[in-house]
């Protein structure tokens, strides 16, 4: 999006009404306001009580990399590390990757535009060093093309402190968030105990539903409910956090429009946008495809464009009055301890932000700045940092594909039309396969069991498990009452043998109105990112 193409968009509209009471009344930091002469040619600066740079104990920060293409770009292409890599480096050593050296000094001859210690590991503004915003705000004007002008960026260390100042800049104890039947609960535990109260919105296979966005809007019984209706939406709408679901295009400009009518602030938490893997193929497919591929010539440029225009767009895309606040982070594609993100939103959202930053946390950690602005700015540029971004994705992708083929071999599948979450899906149900002898299983283990929808998008594998026919658990004598029901026994079954994947309950949107009976219908979340071990060897003695 050119720098022409932006002034002809709208203006964001004047959100204030929407500010906290704390966001009202938080003035800048008294301190923080001097900061912007520093750096001024022949200014003798006098003011603050800051380190003087010669004192930092590093003379330079430096670090090896690995290539921009370590990765293939195709999932499961030869050449990449496979699941089974493990077992192969027991009996001989892996090669060597390939890897570039980087290196930050303390000093350089231009402060404001290049990486250095001597601005990075000082005391600073809370909108990080000056390199790392213009990427930033280079990237989100490429990757996700917001529908109004003037739209700012500013880091944060990471989503979690993301949304923290979400919470607390829009909204008073005694507010409401809405949020999807199965959340993310890092949300929940930041807004609950500030006394905001959570209702959940049912989802189906394409994510939030409108029809039920706007029910619960419409009707909306502030006597009845004890609250106000919701000022604020929480959604991950990219390989949703836990069911794995990505809403389209269609969807986000219905529930977009909703919240224009209704006046609700968007709070999009999108950490696997990159890792959008597209839909599962089964191996033979997967092979054919591979082969038909034909390696094209183009310019970096092009390669950049045909890479974002693999994605699907960001709620940013549709927003043309600057109601969406949207998190990223590169905890999923740099690494999560690097404690950096940013917003994207209207100018007055980020002042807020800016301040509330300016008295917690600040800026994220200089050296954390400096080697990621060194990597992305300086040496690898938005051309290789696509090409990474390219590797990672089909590397999560072959992992998603490893865990369904397993899936797959170890039970007896077939596909089915979803009801329910999964409605308007194909899901894949599976059930106990006959023993390696040929020996049939009893026909009561024969019934359906197992039941999900292969992700396009993140990291994630939702499960449902059929307890239908089990008469309800009876209450152990030293167990806790939310622990007698089918799903967190199978999932304590499932700990002790030797396979920890997450259950339902920890997910609920409401904890005290669960979307579906768990003596019924056991849901858990299977991650596909973090084994070291070939997933379909670690995974099958517990899959049923």
């Amino acid at each position: 999006m050119s720098t022409r193409d932006i002034e002809k968009l709208p203006k964001s509209l004047d959100f204030s009404h929407h500010l906290s009471d704390i966001a009202k009344a938080r003035a800048p930091s008294p301190l923080k306001t001097f900061y912007k002469y520093y750096g001024r040619p022949g200014l003798l600066a006098l003011a603050g009580g800051i380190p003087h740079p010669d004192y930092f104990p590093f003379a330079t920060l430096e670090a090896t990399t690995l290539a921009i293409d370590t990765y293939s770009d195709t999932p499961g292409e030869p050449g990449s590390p496979s699941p089974l890599s493990w077992l192969w480096n027991l009996f001989s050593p892996p090669a060597k990757p390939r890897t570039t050296r980087i290196t930050v000094p303390k000093y350089v001859s231009d402060p404001i535009n290049d990486v250095n210690l001597a601005t990075s590991l000082q005391y600073t503004m809370a909108r990080g060093i000056v390199p790392l915003q213009e990427f930033l705000q280079d990237y989100s004007a490429r990757f996700y093309k917001p529908g109004f002008s003037d739209f700012a960026t500013l880091v944060h260390t990471g989503n979690t402190d993301a949304w923290s100042r979400v919470i607390y800049n829009l909204l008073n104890p005694g507010d409401s968030l809405l949020v999807e039947e199965w959340t993310y609960p890092g949300a929940l535990s930041t807004a609950l105990p500030v006394g905001v109260h959570a209702v959940a919105v049912p989802l189906d296979s394409m994510g939030m539903r409108p029809d039920a966005l706007r029910e619960i809007l419409e009707n909306w019984d502030e006597t009845a409910r004890g609250f106000k209706r919701p000022r604020l939406l929480y959604t991950v709408p990219i390989g949703q956090n836990p069911s794995g679901l990505t809403t389209a295009e269609a969807r986000k400009r219905a529930i977009y429009e909703i919240c224009v009518e209704f006046d609700i602030i968007i709070g999009e938490d999108d950490p696997y946008f990159i890792l959008q893997e597209g839909e599962y193929e089964v191996p033979e497919v997967r092979v054919k495809r591979q082969k038909a591929l034909v390696s094209k010539k183009m310019t970096e440029e092009d390669e950049i464009e045909e890479f974002i225009g693999t994605l699907e767009p960001s709620y940013l895309r549709y927003d043309y009055q600057g109601r969406v606040i949207r998190c990223d982070t590169f905890s999923k594609t740099i690494a999560p301890g690097s404690r950096v993100g940013w917003f994207t939103c209207n100018p007055l959202f980020a002042e807020r932000f800016e301040r509330a930053g300016e008295v917690s946390t600040q800026a994220p950690s200089g050296f954390a700045q400096s080697m990621i602005t060194q990597l992305l700015v300086k040496t690898w540029g938005m051309g290789g940092y696509v090409r990474w971004l390219k590797g990672i994705r089909a590397e999560y992708t072959t992992r998603r594909d490893a865990l369904i083929d397993a899936i797959v071999h170890e039970m007896d599948v077939e596909l089915v039309r979803g009801e329910g979450i999964l409605e308007g899906a194909m899901v894949f149900q599976g059930t106990v396969k006959d023993d390696e002898k040929g020996r049939m299983v009893e026909k009561s283990r024969k019934k359906i069991r197992v039941s999900f929808v292969p992700p396009t998008s993140g990291m994630f594998v939702w499960l449902r498990v059929d307890f239908t026919g089990l008469l309800p658990p009876i209450r152990a004598p030293d167990e806790e009452e939310k622990d007698a029901n089918h799903e967190t026994r199978f999932w304590i079954k499932l700990a002790e043998s030797g396979l920890l994947i997450l259950p339902g309950w920890v997910f609920r949107g409401e904890k005290d109105h669960p979307p579906s009976n768990p003596n019924v219908y056991g849901h858990y979340r299977v991650s596909f990112s973090d084994s070291t071990v070939c997933i379909s060897l670690s995974g099958r003695r517990c899959l049923y």
